[in-house]
């Protein structure tokens, strides 16, 4: 059976018949899912500095968009 490590603690457990994967314990994927919660984690993403001018686009779309 294939190990793989666990993303969380980095132990080996078996793969196939592991009701917790990719983790090795309940404890662990709880572990992670706190972390993602907290945003310990982020997904790379290109930061967007919105000008003036931006939010001016947007509340005057937002503004034709509510007088129709």
């Amino acid at each position: 059976m294939p190990l793989v490590k666990c993303p969380h603690c980095g132990k080996e457990v078996e793969f196939t018949g592991n009701e917790f994967r990719p983790f090795c314990s309940d404890r662990c994927k709880i572990l992670d899912f706190g972390a993602w919660a907290d945003e310990e984690y982020a997904l790379p993403t290109e930061s967007t500095e919105l000008t003036e001018e931006d939010f001016d686009q947007i509340e005057e779309a937002r503004n034709k968009e509510m007088h129709r």
